[in-house]
């Protein structure tokens, strides 16, 4: 997606350890406008399958999930990490360990919001490791549902996460795609 390509050269910063930030118009204030673009490329390019819910992780797959889930005109589920009072007794839960904040995490989704009878698909902001992609398909297995494929806004392709991912035979796309990030600069997988 040459838009977010572009954007990510323009505002995007490679900090320490491979980092890539991005919350000038992503993560932390967010450019509508670009988001309403992610969420019609999503739909283009799983069109064919019928999604019943789109699945991410709070918080910042949130907003990216939500704009997707508006053209498929589905519900948006996504998953807590941690515990809440409020939450419900029966719960999907499943660990993934966080790079960025170094520490293990339980991701939690009420089993009354996603069943055997969803087709999900799958959306985050990120892929690296795929830790937390690892959890949401554990999620959906545990919840027997269909999992329709995985949707990625941008992916560092020189980290491990793809091929963990591919591991499950789901279907990848990821907007944009990173080979490298070099002496400040970010190079793309044409």
């Amino acid at each position: 997606m040459k838009l977010l390509q572009e954007r990510i050269i323009k505002d995007g910063t490679v900090l320490p350890g491979n980092i890539l930030k991005v919350d000038s118009f992503l993560n932390h204030q967010i450019d509508v406008k670009l988001l309403i673009e992610i969420g019609n490329e999503f739909k283009k390019r799983f069109t064919e399958k019928r999604i019943t819910k789109v699945l991410t992780v709070e918080s910042s797959g949130i907003a990216v999930a939500t704009v997707t889930a508006i053209n498929f005109k589905v519900p948006v589920v996504f998953a807590k990490k941690g515990h809440s009072h409020n939450q419900d007794e029966k719960l999907y839960e499943s660990e993934a360990y966080s790079f960025t904040k170094k520490q293990p995490y339980v991701m939690k989704v009420s089993k009354k919001y996603i069943t055997s009878m969803d087709t999900v698909l799958i959306v985050d902001d990120f892929l690296a490791n795929g830790e937390a992609l690892k959890a949401l398909i554990d999620i959906c297995h545990q919840a027997k549902c269909k999992i329709a494929g995985v949707g990625i806004v941008i992916e560092k392709s020189f980290q491990p996460g793809r091929e963990k991912i591919e591991k499950f035979g789901l279907k990848i796309e990821s907007l944009a795609r990173i080979s490298k990030m070099k002496n400040g600069k970010v190079f793309f997988i044409v």
